[in-house]
């Protein structure tokens, strides 16, 4: 599911024709889409460069510095960080990105919330076809299946969004986290937690109630 993604037309294909869609998208996008937006014509190099390393980075709050730091050190190409800052403009207003804002606990609470996004693509399975990822290599990997997220917060957002509510996270100062916020239009607001793994849901449980409490 990670790596067919939520394309309708998908949905009854074999895993390797539907992994074919997601590649051939951001081949059209990238090669025309890009174009158009504006008249103005782009390096794509350097933009699928960037887009690798958003994949590398899915479901993570990493800065545009940090971006283009992961672009010299993996792949040997300078980027500069204000052109980093327009083409993920553009990947956003492409709907290739679709990020998750942070989650402000009112103004009530003393707890200082950083306010980075959490970056992630439209659907995981870009991510996926960026890295050339296939289900034997995420089952061979689970400690660092960021993808697994993703998919979850895609559907928690389209789930939220159906009744008028948003999808945040939430990160502090003081280290804390909470993967998925979901917030109503009066302001009520539910947490999640997004594991893989059973011996994970006591420490999981743990951490949103004594984020809780500080809160």
């Amino acid at each position: 599911l990670i790596i067919r993604g939520g394309w309708p037309g998908s949905l009854s294909l074999t895993v390797d024709q539907a992994s074919l869609l997601p590649s051939e998208y951001l081949n059209a996008v990238i090669d025309d889409d890009v174009f158009r937006i504006d008249g103005i014509k782009r390096n794509t190099t350097k933009m699928r460069l960037l887009l690798r390393s958003l994949a590398r980075n899915e479901s993570t709050t990493v800065t545009n510095k940090t971006l283009k730091n992961d672009i010299k050190e993996i792949d040997d190409e300078d980027i500069d960080v204000e052109t980093v800052k327009e083409y993920l403009d553009i990947f956003d207003r492409l709907f290739i990105t679709d990020n998750q804002p942070p989650f402000s606990t009112g103004v009530r609470s003393s707890v200082r919330v950083k306010q980075a996004v959490k970056r992630h693509f439209s659907d995981p399975s870009l991510a996926c076809s960026l890295l050339k990822v296939t289900p034997s290599s995420l089952l061979g990997d689970l400690e660092t299946l960021g993808f697994f997220e993703s998919l979850c917060e895609r559907d928690l957002k389209i789930y939220a969004e159906s009744f008028g509510a948003s999808l945040y996270h939430y990160q502090d100062y003081q280290n804390r986290e909470i993967d998925a916020v979901i917030e109503l239009p009066d302001g009520q607001w539910c947490a999640f937690e997004i594991k893989l793994g059973a011996n994970q849901i006591d420490a999981a449980a743990a951490n949103l109630v004594e984020i809780q409490k500080q809160i």
